[in-house]
C-alpha cells in the first residue's frame, strides 16, 4: 500500500471504528464530518467535495458509510482504472472494495475485514475465479509490463493454455494448476532485464541484494548512476532489487537513502562483524578496507549477508571513482525487514495541547511509524489512543528531560524509530533544542547518535491555542517569555520583560507560577503596568485541550500568583488590545492598524 489512507467517518459510530483501524494502519488518518464527529485528525464540512479532493490527490479512501455516497462523490473523477486509488466501503457486515482492487484495495479490504471481524466482498474476476490477481503480486514483486496482465488473465479465465516460466520456482503464490507446459502466452519470472517481452507477462521477484559503499558525502546522482550502470551491464532488472545494503557506518549517507528511494526499496545496514563473517565468500577482499572499517568488504559483504547463506555473488565489486557496488542473488524472495537494520530515526514530536483533534496529521504519522515512544508520563497518556501493543512506551518524570533525550537518542542509535513526545510544539520550551545541544556537546563520542536521522515535527503550541480561544490577541507583534528561572537567570528574565514592556509587545508567559516561584509574575505585572494601561486585557488559559479547560479574562491590574499555575499560559495584550462582547462571550483582539489604512483602490 503506497497510498495515504483516509478513514472517512460521517458520525461518531464510524469515528470509533476508524480510530480502531488507525492504530493498525500506519499513517492512516481519521477524517470526520465536522457537524457530527468531535475528535478526528482532519475535519471537513462538505462530504462530497472532501471525498472528491481525496480521490484526486490519490488517497486510499475507506468510508464507514453507504457505498452509494462514495460512488457518487468520485464518479465524476473516474478516468483510468490503472491509476485510480483504492475506494472501500465498510458496512456492518462486510468490507467492499469499490475501486482500485488491483492497486491495493483488495489487500487493504482483506486486512480491514480481518481486523474488524467482517467479511471482505472481493468481486474482481481474477481473485474470485482464478484465486490470484496477476497485476497485484505480493509485496516486493514488480511487474515490468502491467498491460500484459489483462490478456493473460483473460486467457486463463477462458481456459486457454498459458505457460509459467519460473525455473527457480519462486512464484509459489501462483496456483500451478492454472498453467500448462505449452501455450502462446507466458508468465515469466526473472531477475533479468527483458528488452522485448512480446506477449509475455514479466514478473520480477525480489531476489537481488544491491550492496554499495561510497566515499563520505558522495552526491546522490553519482551513486545512483553507478548502481544503475552496474545493474544494466549485468543485464539485471532494477525491479528485482529487494534492498540496498551497506555497512552501518554508512547509515547516515544521504546518497544511499536516495538510491534506495529511487529503486523503491528499503535501505538496510550491517555491523562490521556481520560483514566480516562473509569474508570467506568475498571475491575481492581488501586489507585496506579492513583497516578502515573492520571488515574486508562492504559492497560484496553486505550483498551476501542480505541475500543469505545460499546466495550467489553474481556481480562482484564494481568500482567508480568514489563508489562500489556488488549484487548477490538469493534462491528465494528476500524480506528486507529481516535483513540487517534500518537507519535509526528520531522524531521530536509536538502533540499540541492534548486533544486528538488538535494533533497534526504529521504528528500522528510520526507516532504511528515509531516503534518506541519516549516522554513525560502525562504526555504519553494524552496519546494513549495511538500506543498500540507493538510499540514500547518509555515513561519519564518531570525534571528528567536530559535523561529522556539521551534515552531517545540511544534507542534511535540502536536502529529503532523513536518518537520523543513533547506537549505543544517541540521547538517552544520543549526538547527539540536539547536534542541538538546534546549532539553538539556529546555527539563526537557517540557515533551511533551521529548516524541517526532526526526530524522535528511541529505541534500546535499552547500560545496559539490560548490565543485562538480568546480571539486574536497576538495578531500583531508579540513575544514569548518563560518566567521559570531553572534554566534562565532571573536577571535575564527581568531584562527581557523590560524590553517587551518598552516595545509594547503583546506577551505570552510560559511557566507563570509554581509552588515555590510566586514573585516573578508580580514583577512582570508591575513592569508592564509602568508602560501600559491597568485595563490591559490578560488571558489565563488552563488545561488547554483537556476536559477541565478554562479561560479567564481580566485586567492587568488583577494579575497575581493566585490567577495561574504550571498548567496555565498567560497572554497579556499590548496598549491597544481590546475586549469586545460577541454572542454573550468576551473576545479579545489586538488591532493591526486596518482602521487607519486607506483601503480604497
Amino acid at each position: 500500500m503506497t497510498h495515504k489512507i483516509a478513514l472517512i467517518a460521517l458520525d461518531e459510530q464510524g469515528a470509533t471504528t476508524a480510530k480502531i483501524l488507525r492504530t493498525a494502519l500506519p499513517g492512516a488518518e481519521v477524517h470526520g464530518l465536522a457537524q457530527r464527529v468531535v475528535e478526528c485528525d482532519v475535519s471537513f464540512s462538505n462530504s462530497m467535495a472532501h471525498l472528491a479532493g481525496l480521490f484526486r490527490s490519490n488517497h486510499a479512501i475507506v468510508g464507514f458509510c453507504a457505498a452509494g455516497i462514495l460512488i457518487r462523490a468520485v464518479a465524476p473523477h473516474l478516468a483510468d482504472k490503472k491509476s485510480e486509488p483504492p475506494v472501500i466501503a465498510v458496512g456492518d457486515n462486510s468490507v467492499v472494495p469499490l475501486l482500485g482492487g488491483h492497486r491495493g484495495a483488495n489487500r487493504l479490504a482483506l486486512e480491514i475485514a480481518e481486523r474488524l471481524g467482517l467479511a471482505a466482498a472481493i468481486t474482481t474476476s481474477g481473485d474470485t475465479k482464478l484465486g490470484v490477481a496477476l497485476d497485484d503480486p505480493p509485496a516486493g514483486w514488480k511487474i515490468a509490463n502491467p498491460e500484459a496482465a489483462k490478456p493473460i488473465a483473460a486467457a486463463l479465465l477462458a481456459h486457454e493454455n498459458v505457460r509459467l516460466d519460473d525455473p527457480l520456482n519462486l512464484a509459489t503464490w501462483l496456483p500451478g494448476e492454472l498453467f500448462s507446459e505449452e501455450g502462446a502466452l507466458c508468465v515469466r519470472v526473472t531477475e533479468k532485464q527483458v528488452i522485448d517481452p512480446a506477449q509475455d507477462l514479466i514478473l520480477h521477484p525480489p531476489v537481488l541484494a544491491l550492496g554499495v559503499g561510497c566515499e563520505r558525502n558522495l552526491s546522490s546522482d553519482a551513486l545512483i548512476a553507478h548502481a544503475r550502470k552496474v545493474l544494466a551491464d549485468a543485464g539485471l532488472a532494477e525491479q528485482a532489487v529487494a534492498c540496498v545494503v551497506s555497512l552501518d557506518l554508512k547509515s547516515d549517507e544521504a546518497c544511499i537513502h536516495a538510491l534506495a528511494k529511487e529503486l523503491g526499496v528499503p535501505a538496510r545496514f550491517f555491523a562490521p562483524d556481520i560483514l566480516e563473517s562473509q569474508a570467506h565468500r568475498l571475491l575481492n577482499p581488501s586489507d585496506v578496507v579492513y583497516r578502515e572499517t573492520g571488515c574486508h568488504g562492504v559492497a560484496e559483504g553486505a550483498a551476501l549477508a542480505a541475500a543469505g547463506p545460499l546466495a550467489e555473488l553474481i556481480v562482484p565489486k564494481m568500482k567508480s571513482k568514489q563508489a562500489t557496488a556488488a549484487v548477490a542473488r538469493a534462491p528465494h524472495s528476500i524480506d528486507p525487514q529481516a535483513v540487517g537494520s534500518a537507519q535509526g530515526h528520531l522524531f521530536v514530536v509536538g502533540i499540541g495541547p492534548g486533544e486528538s483533534a488538535a494533533r497534526t496529521p504529521e504528528a500522528s504519522r510520526a507516532l504511528a511509524l515509531s516503534t518506541d515512544l519516549v516522554g513525560y508520563g502525562l504526555y504519553l497518556d494524552l496519546i494513549a489512543d495511538l500506543i498500540t501493543s507493538d510499540k514500547r512506551r518509555h515513561d519519564g518524570t518531570m525534571g528528567a528531560e536530559t535523561e529522556r533525550v539521551r534515552q531517545a537518542l540511544d534507542l534511535a542509535g540502536e536502529g529503532k524509530t523513536v518518537s520523543l513526545v513533547c506537549s505543544g510544539d517541540a521547538g517552544i520550551y520543549a526538547l527539540a533544542t536539547l536534542v541538538f545541544e546534546l549532539l553538539e556537546n556529546e555527539g563526537a563520542e557517540r557515533p551511533d547518535w551521529q548516524r541517526i536521522g532526526i526530524e522535528v515535527v511541529p505541534g500546535l503550541s499552547a500560545l496559539l491555542t490560548a490565543a485562538a480561544r480568546a480571539g486574536a490577541p497576538l495578531n500583531h507583534d508579540f513575544c514569548v517569555i518563560s518566567l521559570s528561572d531553572l534554566l534562565t537567570p532571573m536577571e535575564t528574565i527581568e531584562k527581557r520583560l523590560k524590553a517587551a514592556a518598552a516595545g509594547d509587545f503583546a506577551i505570552a508567559l510560559y511557566n507563570p507560577v509554581s509552588k515555590k516561584r510566586r514573585d516573578q509574575i508580580v514583577m512582570a505585572r508591575d513592569l508592564l503596568l509602568a508602560q501600559r494601561p491597568a485595563t490591559t486585557p490578560v488571558m489565563v488559559a488552563r488545561n488547554l485541550g483537556r476536559p477541565e479547560e478554562s479561560l479567564d479574562i481580566f485586567p492587568l491590574s488583577e494579575l497575581g500568583p493566585d490567577k495561574a499555575d504550571m498548567l496555565s499560559i498567560v497572554l497579556i495584550g499590548n496598549s491597544e488590545t481590546r475586549v469586545i462582547t460577541h454572542g454573550g462571550r468576551k473576545r479579545v483582539y489586538t488591532p493591526r492598524g486596518y482602521a487607519g489604512k486607506n483601503l480604497k483602490t
